[in-house]
Parts: C-alpha cells; structure tokens; sequence
C-alpha cells in the first residue's frame, strides 16, 4: 500500500469503531437478516486525510497494520461511486485512511469509514441531500453506514429506525481479537431461529450496564461453536479481572469485556497480553 502523504491541506477525520452491546436476529427477508441492536462506539479510531484534487478520478490510499487486503471495491470507493453516479457530487478528492481497526472482527471500520466521509461531505456542504436520500445512500454502501453519521449510544429497531441518546453511561473496554476474522456471510448463514423483539420502544434506561448484562448477542452462539479458540478467549475473558460482562461484538471475531474502572481494565489488558500473545488487544472507552 501506498505511504500517506503529508497532511498539508487536508481535512481530518476520526473515524470511531462501533461495537454492538446486544444484538438480536429478528426474521430474514430475501437476502438480508432483520436485526435489532443497542450500538455504541469506542474511542479506538481510524485516521482519515481527505482533500480535492484537481483529477479525472478519485484517489484512495490505505495505510497502517489492518490495510492489507483491502479489496480495490471497498466501503469508501462504493460511497464514492454512487455520489459520481447520481450526479450528487461535482469534485474528486485525494482519501487516505490510516487503518488501525481490524477487518472482519465485527467492529464496523469499514462501514464507519464511509460513514465519517459522507458526514463530511454534508457537512461541507459538497453534497446537498435530504434525510430521505441521506437513508437511502447510506443503505446502498451497507447496512451498518447509517449507524456511523453519529458516533453516539444508539438503538436500532427491527423496522430499520434509529433512537440516539446523549450522556449514557461510559464504560471502560478491552477488545480483543484472534488472528482470524469471522466471515459476517458464514454467521448469519447459520441462524435458525429468531428471537422476540426486545427493542421497540427505545428507551436510555437500556444502557444500564446492569440491563446490558443480561442481554446477548445471538449471534455469539454460532460464532463460538465454528470457532473453538473464540470460545477460550471469551472464558479467559470472563474470569479476568471481575468484567461487567463480556460479549462479542457483531458477527465477531472480536470479544469486548466492559469494566466502570479504567485502573482495572488496563491491569485486565497488562494480563491479557502476557498470557495471549497471538491476539491482537486495546484498552478503549465508550464515548
């Protein structure tokens, strides 16, 4: 992959990870699951340089420890792609992202990325758009890119509806993941039941770390059978320094413990890391 280029003239931008809290698999239309999920993101970032350039094209350039194999048809060139082809946008601009998200690990960079991009572009004002087509765009890059317009505790509902909510309670995070990913294609291939609709009417109250506990991701189940090592990191997990509760976090592979204290998440990581030095692991917190 290419180096990033100095950033004169470029616009920053953090591009957050999301992780799922709870999550429930609802029904199955035609192709795509019906889902409903309690969604928050953490402080762990990719770093996102983006300008105009005077081009017949876009250019993008991913960099750092996860850009490997990052396909040429990607969340950001499929975002970039649609706007040329609806005629929203009128410039071309030079992106360089700096991954420090894993792929696959259920954590959304991917998605959040062309997210913060589109958020970007609307609020420069390089695209004119209703909330309408805002929807609309944003559910033909992928189904988790409306999450990420705002970095904020959200719930999404079975019928595809967002709630936000401010000033919910921050809570300490280790992620961790193996060396492999979960294939999200694989994992709700899987699904044989559905489970009963818990979030219709979002309430704040859900982000109660002593309701969060009690939750689940259904997902989690299948994950742990076709993966047996994803199944000894969450038992580590669990008996590692007292978490609120430990859960995966999408369709995997990545497992998050919560913890209220950043003293004890951090000795949990110092303790992680010696004892499991094939995973990749960060200390993060909900913003």
């Amino acid at each position: 992959m290419a180096s990033l280029a100095p950033d004169m003239g470029f616009d920053k931008i953090k591009s957050f990870a999301k992780i799922n809290l709870a999550l429930n698999v609802i029904s199955k239309s035609t192709k795509l699951h019906r889902i409903e999920s309690l969604v928050s993101f953490i402080e762990l970032h990719d770093k996102i340089l983006i300008k105009k350039i005077k081009s017949k094209k876009h250019n993008i350039i991913f960099k750092g420890k996860f850009s490997k194999k990052i396909k040429t048809e990607n969340t950001v060139s499929k975002l970039l792609k649609i706007l040329d082809q609806k005629k929203l946008m009128n410039h071309r601009f030079l992106i360089q992202i700096d991954k420090r998200i894993p792929q696959k690990s259920g954590l959304g960079g991917g998605s959040m990325n062309a997210a913060n991009i589109l958020k970007y572009f609307i609020k420069k004002k390089i695209i004119n758009m209703n909330k309408k087509q805002i929807i609309e765009i944003s559910n033909l890059v992928g189904s988790d890119v409306i999450l990420g317009l705002k970095s904020t505790h959200s719930v999404l509902t079975s019928k595809n509806k967002i709630k936000r909510f401010k000033n919910c309670p921050r809570l300490y995070t280790l992620v961790v993941m193996p060396k492999f990913g979960c294939s999200s294609k694989y994992i709700y291939s899987k699904v044989k039941k559905f489970d009963k609709i818990e979030f219709a009417i979002p309430k704040k109250n859900m982000f109660n770390p002593e309701l969060l506990k009690i939750m689940s991701n259904s997902l989690e189940p299948i994950a742990l059978s076709k993966y047996p090592d994803l199944k000894k990191i969450k038992n580590y997990l669990i008996n590692l320094r007292s978490p609120i509760f430990v859960r995966m976090t999408g369709s995997g592979s990545a497992f998050v413990s919560y913890y209220f204290s950043k003293n004890r998440c951090d000795k949990a990581h110092k303790e992680f890391i010696r004892d499991n030095k094939n995973c990749w692991s960060i200390s993060s917190k909900t913003i």
